[in-house]
């Protein structure tokens, strides 16, 4: 069996950033890595929960909505992938910029009622207003 793209990444070398990979089809997968992998900081299962129901709603109302394929949580807790068609890596930073500036600034978790979401209550609007703020900060600095 193949080694998948995302396990072919030296995980011991990757850093807090942002960073692209497309494959055949035209989809890039761009690797929202919130934290540093193995460093034994991650992202708690609350705030990463709450954090994929506000970057999604924020990616997908946003002026390039027709161009998000997915967005979602990473399994190790380090990030989220972005899954998108036409949108360069020069076009996708500042577009994120914004939408964790806009998911800050919510006051609520969007889909987070229990008829919206399968386990409504794992949640934590604070701690994913604090993980936002620190990748936003990583963000600018690239």
């Amino acid at each position: 069996m193949e080694v998948i793209p995302s396990f072919q990444k030296d995980h011991d070398k990757l850093q807090k950033g942002l960073y692209a990979q497309t494959d055949a089809n035209g989809i890039t997968t761009f690797d929202l890595r919130f934290k540093t992998p193995n460093a034994g900081d991650y992202i708690t299962p609350k705030a990463l929960h709450t954090i994929e129901h506000l970057l999604a709603t924020v990616l997908r109302n946003g002026r390039e909505k027709e161009n998000i394929v997915y967005f979602g949580p990473m399994g190790c807790r380090t990030g989220f992938y972005l899954l998108t068609v036409h949108l360069s890596y020069e076009e996708v930073l500042p577009l994120l910029k914004e939408a964790i500036a806009e998911a800050i600034a919510f006051d609520h978790i969007p889909g987070g009622t229990r008829k919206e979401c399968g386990n409504y209550l794992e949640h934590d609007l604070a701690g994913a207003k604090e993980e936002l703020s620190a990748y936003l900060a990583v963000l600018e600095r690239l």
